[in-house]
């Protein structure tokens, strides 16, 4: 499968940053620099995300607004500061919240007592906003959010309920080549759901991921996934982190890095899909060196991944590395339209 980066986009970002990009921004990726220099440098000791309080927000700033706006908003909002509260708690050295798929969050654990740094700010404007449409949705009589996926996003997906995404899939370096199928089982408001068939044979587990296309690691059908590298709304230059895990949960997961080096509109499989490409890095356990010995030190890891940035559908994945743990050669095939 080929991609291209839109022409205008290469014109905009211009060979001279181009190349500067590419002497500078690589070799921070894979040295793990830049993601330092990207989460800011905070003053002091590093800030728990369970340390901030909040910012008081305007109410009257979304008065007049639907319960679908605000719903949307709301979803927006928690998305954004499990993004920041990730960072906040993984620089720290601990992830002290409990961050799974889907865009809710604990909020209380958010409270502060000493906020003092750039993530420490946001997650106080965060909350505050938070507030603020809560208690409009709540004068407006909006009730609970709607568990089910809204009509209108539905009809902006590249795919439907019941569609199945036919993958070609070699594992491992030198793996044998097998057939990955994953059907949409249910559309949720910040969730897609999928059951998974491997070589003809359903799996027992289903794979559910959020929007931006991150999967639930504690129950993933035996795949390869990742946590809180994509974001919403991929951005041509962005950099991303996160950790990813092996298709064994017994495997202990490494950090991944990466950046959006291509993104536009393709047709893959015979679907229309918004593409963005990501440069992929980063550092996973080393293989074991004998039958049951624990993994000493770590592999280098290097890949991209494409996904579609309006459903986070993943399109193609190559994982190179030493552990075969974490290699692999994935790429959408076709898309099979739901059963009438």
């Amino acid at each position: 499968m080929s991609y291209r980066v839109v022409q205008q986009q290469q014109r905009v970002v211009g060979r001279s940053g181009r190349a500067a990009a590419g002497r500078c921004l690589l070799p921070a990726l894979r040295s793990g620099l830049l993601l330092t220099v990207a989460a800011g440098l905070v003053a002091g000791c590093a800030s728990w995300s369970g340390d901030v309080a909040p910012l008081p927000g305007d109410p009257a700033a979304y008065r007049g607004w639907g319960c679908e706006r605000l719903f949307d908003e709301l979803d927006a909002v928690q998305q954004q500061a499990a993004d920041v509260a990730y960072a906040v708690d993984a620089r720290a050295g601990n992830n002290m919240i409990a961050l799974g798929v889907g865009i809710t969050v604990f909020w209380p654990a958010l409270l502060a007592m000493r906020p003092d740094g750039l993530e420490a700010q946001q997650l106080a404007e965060l909350k505050g906003r938070y507030e603020a449409l809560r208690s409009v949705a709540t004068q407006q009589s909006c009730g609970a959010p709607p568990a089910a996926m809204a009509a209108a996003r539905q009809a902006s997906l590249p795919v439907a309920l019941g569609d199945r995404l036919v993958y070609d899939e070699r594992p491992g370096v030198n793996g044998a080549q097998q057939t990955l199928v994953m059907q949409v089982a249910a559309l949720r408001r910040d969730q897609i759901e999928f059951r998974v068939e491997r070589g003809g044979r359903a799996q027992p587990v289903a794979w559910v991921q959020d929007l931006a296309g991150n999967p639930q690691l504690d129950a993933r059908a035996g795949l390869i996934g990742w946590r809180r590298l994509l974001k919403p709304e991929l951005a041509l230059g962005q950099v991303l982190s996160g950790e990813l895990a092996a298709a064994d949960e017994a495997v202990p997961s490494g950090r991944v890095r990466g950046q959006v080096v291509a993104t536009g509109p393709q047709t893959i499989a015979g679907r229309s899909f918004d593409v963005a490409v990501i440069e992929l890095f980063g550092e996973v356990p080393a293989p074991p060196q004998g039958v049951g010995e624990a993994p000493a030190g770590s592999a280098r890891l290097d890949g991209v991944m494409a996904v579609d940035r309006r459903s986070g559908l993943l399109l193609r994945l190559e994982l190179r590395c030493a552990n075969t743990d974490f290699a692999l050669r994935r790429r959408l095939l076709r898309v099979e339209p739901a059963a009438l």
